[in-house]
C-alpha cells in the first residue's frame, strides 16, 4: 500500500500544475493557458504529428516527458521563455523542484521520471528533441490564433524566437518550416513580432 499511497501523492501533487499559469493566453484569447492545459495540448500533438519527426520516435516516451516536463514549476514557478534575467537560474531552481516533485514517488518511479525530466532537458535524443519540437510550437499556434497578443504584450523579437527555437529543426524540420512560414513571419509582417533579424 506504501507504494500506491506513494503514487497517488505525485497525482495529487501533479494537480498543482492547473495553478501555474503561462503567459501563452489560450485560443480564444479569453485567459491564459496553464501548465496542466500546455503540457497535456504539446502532448496530444506529439501523437497527432509524430509522422513529421525526424527521426522514428518512441512516441509513448516522448508523450510521457511532455506530461512531465514542467511539473518542476510547481516550485519553480513558470519561467517566460523571452525573460532573460529569470533565465539565469532557472536551471538550479528546477533542479531542486525536481529533486523534491519526482522524490514523492516510488524509488524505480523517481528514478525514471527524473531520467526522463533530464533527457528532455538535455535536447539530445530523437524523443527529446521532438517534445522540445512540440513545446515551443504549441504556445506559437496559441500565439498566433491570438494575432501575437503576447508577443505584442512583450515586445518580443524575431532574434529572441530564432535562438529560442534553435534545436526545433532537430525534432521536426518539417514542422519547423511550417512554423516559420505559418506562424513567424506572418506575425513579423503583422508588427505582432519585431523584426531585427536582419
Amino acid at each position: 500500500m506504501e507504494r500506491m499511497e506513494r503514487q497517488f501523492a505525485f497525482a495529487l501533487e501533479a494537480d498543482k500544475e492547473k495553478n501555474i499559469i503561462r503567459h501563452t493566453l489560450v485560443s480564444d484569447g479569453s485567459r491564459r493557458e496553464n501548465d496542466a492545459e500546455h503540457a497535456w495540448h504539446a502532448a496530444l500533438m506529439a501523437v497527432l504529428l509524430s509522422e513529421y519527426a525526424n527521426e522514428k520516435i518512441d512516441v509513448l516516451r516522448t508523450v510521457t516527458m511532455l506530461l512531465i516536463h514542467d511539473m518542476v514549476e510547481i516550485d519553480a514557478g513558470d519561467t517566460y521563455a523571452y525573460d532573460e534575467q529569470a533565465n539565469l537560474n532557472r536551471r538550479e531552481r528546477e533542479e531542486k523542484a525536481a529533486d523534491r516533485v519526482f522524490g514523492i514517488l516510488p524509488d524505480d518511479q523517481r528514478d525514471r521520471f527524473r531520467a526522463l525530466w533530464e533527457e528532455f532537458e538535455a535536447c539530445e535524443t530523437p524523443e527529446a528533441k521532438f517534445a522540445h519540437t512540440m513545446d515551443n510550437i504549441q504556445p506559437a499556434m496559441l500565439n498566433n490564433a491570438t494575432n501575437g497578443q503576447a508577443w505584442v504584450e512583450h515586445s518580443v523579437r524575431l532574434s529572441q524566437i530564432l535562438k529560442r527555437n534553435q534545436t526545433t529543426p532537430e525534432g521536426s524540420q518539417s514542422l519547423w518550416d511550417y512554423a516559420l512560414g505559418h506562424i513567424f513571419l506572418p506575425n513579423v509582417k503583422k508588427g505582432n513580432i519585431i523584426d531585427d533579424a536582419n
